[in-house]
């Protein structure tokens, strides 16, 4: 999927807070939430998204989503990553 394409589905879903995030290489975020659903394309590099015991390995290319208050926990990769996300805050 190209980002133009991205945004579209974002905005047709009700994302109306879309930004670009960069990671640093290696960079690991512990268990925590977010007050808003998420959807994100991955751009550059990976990261391990760890929730529902589970972890998920993510490239560039690789769409992922978050319902809010979701408990999960993020690793970087040597690279670190970038992505596209939107936000969705709840009604």
């Amino acid at each position: 999927m190209n980002v133009d394409s991205f945004r579209r589905e974002l905005a047709e879903l009700g994302f109306t807070e879309v930004l670009t995030r960069n990671w640093a290489p290696n960079q690991f975020i512990d268990t925590h939430t977010h007050g808003f659903e998420v959807r994100a394309l991955v751009l550059e590099g990976e990261m391990v998204l760890g929730c529902d015991g589970r972890n998920m390995m993510l490239r560039a290319g690789d769409v992922f989503t978050l319902d809010a208050n979701l408990e999960h926990t993020e690793r970087y990769g040597p690279q670190g990553a970038t992505y596209l996300v939107g936000r969705k805050w709840g009604s």
